[in-house]
């Protein structure tokens, strides 16, 4: 369905080259976010009262190139359900693309990893690695080009924003060691998306119809909403409600850290921020439209709405008090709670 290996080779085809730094500088960016992720992770277990004594996940420090593999990696393994059920009806149907088609889907893919390559600076991935690591909790990405050239775009030092990225993709690191049934519970409501995904080839046909019409409203400006919400179902979306909620928590509570940790260990910290939410907003009409279609506002408004719950519930229980979301999955809050963390903390704490 998916030729992995094409989409890989698409996205180097349109990456574009990073900031220039010779080798010296190479090895001192790399050497410097190494040390920056063992400092981060020290400080977030401190602030955040977590028991992160389990098998540790790698830090990796990668290129844009190495994000794309990395995350076609992950990605194979986390839609293979869903393409396993559309693979089983599509052997029951003459004609559907065979290698062909493999090969078009995997351009698609590549193209979009290709774009979120200069975009993302760091990122926990809890599903890649080699299969019989199933021990250890995923891996952490630090995408070595991106960062240096947001420090330079921003004009900040260096040292401390490789600090400051840190502390925020720690804290996703160890949510995952301390929260040891977090990466299966992701992983099951996966399992929920692919139940409520109808492969019927003539509700395809309908939706792939409909899909066109609301994406030229987004291309023109309208609300036609993100990609997903042009493909998924009600039932996916109750699924999608959920885990937008836990998402919510894992990014909300990562800024949380950061802000908090931060000051006292981030010279510049204040300056960071400011500069860096400026950037976020800062994006071209055609940028706008992507991150529209991709959902990322969507994402961006995770990191907020999540940030508001955290600070909400620890203001009133403490970090301790807060902690309780980690105990179960009955335990974490749900979209409407996330929202409203007084029905958190009215349904948990009483």
């Amino acid at each position: 369905m998916i030729d992995w290996d094409f989409a890989v080779q698409t996205a180097r085809r349109l990456i574009r080259p990073g900031p220039y730094l010779s080798v010296d500088d190479t090895r001192t960016v790399v050497e410097t976010l190494r040390v920056s992720a063992g400092i981060a992770e020290a400080h977030v277990r401190d602030h955040t009262l977590l028991d992160a004594t389990g098998p540790e996940s790698p830090v990796l420090i990668v290129d844009r190139a190495g994000w794309v593999e990395a995350n076609a990696d992950g990605f194979s393994k986390v839609v293979q359900p869903l393409v396993d059920k559309v693979e089983e009806q599509r052997r029951t149907l003459v004609g559907m693309a065979g290698n062909v088609g493999a090969r078009v889907t995997g351009a698609e893919a590549g193209a979009l990893l290709a774009f979120l390559s200069h975009k993302v600076l760091g990122q926990f991935d809890p599903f890649g690695g080699p299969s019989d690591a199933r021990d250890r909790p995923g891996r952490l990405l630090l995408v070595a080009p991106n960062i240096v050239a947001a420090e330079q775009e921003m004009e900040v030092p260096p040292a401390d924003f490789r600090l400051w990225v840190c502390l925020h993709e720690e804290t996703h690191r160890v949510q995952f060691t301390a929260v040891p049934w977090l990466r299966e519970h992701l992983l099951s409501e996966i399992g929920a998306f692919v139940e409520a995904t109808d492969v019927d080839p003539e509700h395809l046909r309908a939706t792939v119809a409909e899909g066109i019409r609301r994406f030229t409203e987004v291309v023109r400006g309208g609300s036609g909403g993100s990609l997903l919400d042009l493909f998924t179902s009600p039932d996916q979306r109750e699924v999608i409600d959920r885990v937008t909620a836990v998402m919510s928590l894992l990014e909300g509570h990562a800024d949380v850290v950061m802000d908090g940790v931060g000051p006292s260990v981030v010279p510049s910290v204040a300056t960071i921020r400011t500069r860096f939410d400026k950037r976020r907003k800062g994006r071209s009409p055609a940028d706008r439209v992507l991150r529209r279609l991709l959902g990322l506002d969507a994402k961006m408004r995770q990191y907020s709405d999540g940030a508001a719950f955290v600070n909400a519930v620890v203001e009133q229980v403490g970090m301790a008090g807060f902690n309780a979301v980690w105990t179960s999955p009955e335990q974490l809050p749900s979209a409407k709670e996330i929202e409203d963390p007084q029905a958190w903390l009215r349904r948990v704490h009483g």
